[in-house]
């Protein structure tokens, strides 16, 4: 999962300050869910999911399809 947040990210050709900055947080508290070190609320992985237009379970790697459900 905090890989593939970090490519979403990276393919989007955003820093991580900008989507810190989408999601409320700071840049530290942001780079810490890409590493690993810090759990994901299930509020910020919805945000997420909505930011890039992909499913949660595709950021949870549940899924390799980013298609979101409707």
């Amino acid at each position: 999962m905090y890989k593939r947040i970090r490519d979403l990210r990276e393919d989007h050709d955003l820093l991580q300050r900008e989507v810190a900055a989408h999601l409320n947080c700071s840049q530290r508290v942001y780079s810490n869910y890409e590493l690993g070190q810090r759990d994901i609320p299930t509020e910020v992985l919805i945000r997420l999911s909505l930011f890039y237009n992909v499913s949660v379970d595709y950021i949870l790697g549940l899924t390799n399809n980013p298609k979101r459900n409707k």
